[in-house]
């Protein structure tokens, strides 16, 4: 029991460290593949679509080879979860243009709230009064250090709102279609990610054209930008793995708690390796979250416990009256045998 309980934190552990190194080293591969000062691809939402083209191609291998095994989920849920999805991805970015810095980190910290209100409603779920707290925490925290400037227009407004709940809701759901049709988590995401690779890379060009003012056909495509592309991509196999493990194996909301983590990794390393300016304020943000995060966690084990003590005991062992009746209900049966199922004499 301790063995198996002590495999279970390692794997959580692992599921976490993935998703934060990936998701970490994917934000400062992107940095140098769209920034000016690096290749100067723009075009995000195309990249997105290359990104599960590629986590496709390697759920067909592992499925082919045998190693995931194929189980079945219905088209329209599978159509339904990749239309959610790419609406979050596009709205995210649409957000990032048209807001301000500072009130895109806004509207990326109201999604913890966001998911526990939709889990409320879709799932009845409850939180105890700890971890709301632990959460405003974390939020606060990270507010302190990463907002700055806050400008905001109609438009703006409206496209981080559907970027919020189709996020949330996405996050939401891969989940409940977890447990739903008792599907692995790359075996949901190796069904999702061809539907999400095709619709992105055929409407990406236009979205990023939106975006930016320019056409995907006429970058100059260099040795390093492809390079840059080619570990995006990769790293995002790693993301997209490793989002759907942690969200199936603990909450969307513990997700959203692991995502705050990864901005302050973000600024920490954007400090260290591309000279960000990191102020006293930033500090201060980053040590509040870091509190919070560690109350979320004591939290969240406080509520499991009373979970625990409700549960019934598992027996280990038959009873004295128990194994008495077995005795006799073997004895006072006729045998049978196993391979014709007749009754021997």
């Amino acid at each position: 029991m301790e063995s198996e309980k002590k495999s279970s934190s390692i794997s959580n552990f692992g599921a976490w460290g993935m998703n934060v190194v990936s998701s970490v080293g994917i934000i400062m591969a992107n940095k140098q593949l769209m920034s000016n000062n690096g290749y100067a691809f723009t075009f995000a939402t195309t990249l997105t679509g290359f990104h599960f083209a590629v986590t496709a191609l390697v759920g067909l291998v592992s499925n082919a080879t045998g190693y995931s095994a194929s189980k079945h989920v219905p088209l329209w849920e599978l159509i339904w979860f990749s239309a959610v999805a790419n609406i979050s991805i596009t709205g995210m970015n649409l957000s990032l243009m048209l807001n301000s810095v500072g009130f895109y980190q806004i509207s990326k910290l109201s999604m913890i709230p966001v998911v526990c209100v939709m889990e409320w409603i879709l799932h009845s779920k409850h939180y105890s009064r700890e971890v709301k707290v632990s959460v405003m925490v974390v939020v606060i925290g990270v507010g302190v250090c990463t907002v700055t400037d806050v400008n905001v227009n109609f438009k703006g407004f409206v496209c981080a709102c559907v970027a919020v709940v189709s996020s949330s809701l996405q996050q939401i759901s891969i989940g409940s279609l977890q447990k739903k049709y008792s599907i692995g988590s790359f075996e949901l995401l190796s069904k999702t990610a061809p539907i999400q690779a095709l619709s992105l890379i055929i409407l990406g060009p236009f979205v990023d054209y939106y975006l930016s003012g320019k056409l995907i056909t006429n970058f100059k495509m260099s040795s390093g930008a492809i390079v840059f592309i080619l570990l995006s991509c990769t790293l995002a196999v790693f993301c997209n793995v490793s989002q759907y493990l942690c969200i199936g194996r603990f909450s969307a909301v513990s997700f959203q708690v692991l995502g705050h983590m990864k901005t302050l990794c973000v600024l920490t390393l954007g400090w260290l390796l591309f000279d960000s300016e990191l102020t006293f304020k930033n500090i201060m943000g980053m040590v509040l979250a870091v509190v919070g995060m560690v109350i979320y966690s004591w939290a969240v084990e406080l509520e499991k416990q009373p979970n625990a003590k409700t549960l019934p005991h598992s027996k280990n062992s038959l009873t004295e009256e128990e194994i008495r009746l077995l005795k006799e209900g073997v004895e006072n049966s006729p045998l049978k045998d196993i391979e014709l199922g007749q009754a021997k004499v």
